[in-house]
């Protein structure tokens, strides 16, 4: 007897969206991202659609935008914990790195390649270094 397809998992994105803009705008402020850096992490093209976003956060988000702030979350937290001193933490971001996941550029500079994949990576290293999953 073939097995059941189980129905995807549903996403609340309304009640996700507020909380997850909030929460990646104070990452943004801390990180001190410039309004093209965070309209580049968040994969928006229009800066209309970021005011909007940024004056009214109760909106709908795209899944995609979901995912990448979830992403960026991950990579503070993962700071946070590798690195207990704040402002060391929050200034990581934008250090040159020789990891080879970074060759010699920042975390931020691989993230600003507008790419998603670019911002697991990133989360992906620093979970790594921290213990977690690989």
């Amino acid at each position: 007897m073939p097995a059941q397809a189980r129905p995807a998992t549903v996403i609340d994105r309304k009640g996700l969206s507020g909380p997850a803009l909030r929460t990646f705008f104070r990452i943004a402020e801390l990180w001190e991202l410039s309004v093209d850096d965070q309209m580049t992490l968040l994969g928006v093209t229009a800066r209309s659609t970021f005011f909007k976003w940024k004056k009214d956060p109760n909106t709908v988000l795209p899944r995609d935008t979901l995912e990448r702030i979830s992403y960026i979350v991950g990579v503070y937290k993962a700071l946070q914990i590798l690195l207990p001193d704040e402002q060391a933490a929050d200034e990581w971001v934008k250090r040159p790195n020789e990891a080879p996941v970074f060759a010699g550029q920042s975390a931020l500079d691989r993230m600003l390649s507008g790419q998603v994949a670019d911002l697991f990576v990133v989360r992906q290293y620093l979970d790594a270094q921290r213990g977690g999953w690989a």
